[in-house]
């Protein structure tokens, strides 16, 4: 097992973006691992991530977890009802909750990483999913993290390396780091543009507003 390899959990968003640039430059080779799960914005999130694996010239996998969209119940899917607006916290966007989504996405990544040799997986979730996805808190990565390192005897970690910080703290990292923001992905609605009204386009522009940075998102408002 090469411990200077790793694969990065890789939505095509402001967070596993971030990730994705912070890996590379912490380990010799990264890979990228994105999931089909029938979301709304699945196809935009996709094709986001496809290039900036492209542009950064990281082998990309894209998994297909289509029996999340058939059998799971979220305003987040397909097959779900209309995404909230408004901001982005625990009352506003409970509904968005798909269950246990990123158990299931870390336990394939597990069984790609330990099958493909690489020794860490990099997941890019932050304080500000907490209270909203009980998959994204301390708690739930510290068991996932100690889950996949017996499961896997040892071969492979899960490192979370912004797990305490905002969204903010992100985007001004990423900028460090030179990621290129203007092709990621965040909203949930995956229409053409960003909508610029539900809770992750309002995020997304607090993030920029925090970290001073202008944003390069086109809006629909």
């Amino acid at each position: 097992m090469d411990r200077q390899r790793a694969i990065v959990v890789f939505s095509g968003g402001m967070d596993s973006a971030t990730a994705l640039w912070w890996a590379l430059s912490k380990f010799r080779e990264v890979g990228a691992v994105s999931f089909e799960y029938g979301a709304k914005h699945n196809a935009r999130e996709l094709a986001a991530a496809a290039a900036i694996c492209k542009k950064l010239s990281v082998p990309q996998t894209v998994i297909p977890l289509d029996f999340i969209g058939r059998n799971f119940h979220s305003s987040l899917l397909k097959t779900g009802g209309a995404i909230p607006e408004g901001n982005y916290n625990e009352e506003n966007m409970a509904s968005t909750v798909v269950p246990f989504r990123n158990g299931i996405m870390l336990a394939a990544a597990a069984g790609l990483a330990e099958d493909s040799g690489f020794s860490a997986i990099i997941l890019g979730n932050h304080t500000g999913d907490h209270a909203i996805y009980p998959d994204c808190r301390p708690e739930f990565i510290d068991g996932m993290a100690n889950a996949i390192e017996a499961g896997t005897g040892g071969k492979v970690k899960l490192l979370s390396p912004f797990c305490r910080m905002t969204k903010g703290e992100i985007a001004a990292l990423g900028a460090k780091l030179g990621v290129d923001f203007s092709l990621t992905w965040s909203c949930y609605n995956g229409r053409d543009r960003h909508c610029g009204k539900c809770g992750t386009c309002r995020e997304r522009r607090e993030a920029f507003r925090e970290a001073g940075l202008t944003d390069p998102t086109v809006y629909e408002d």
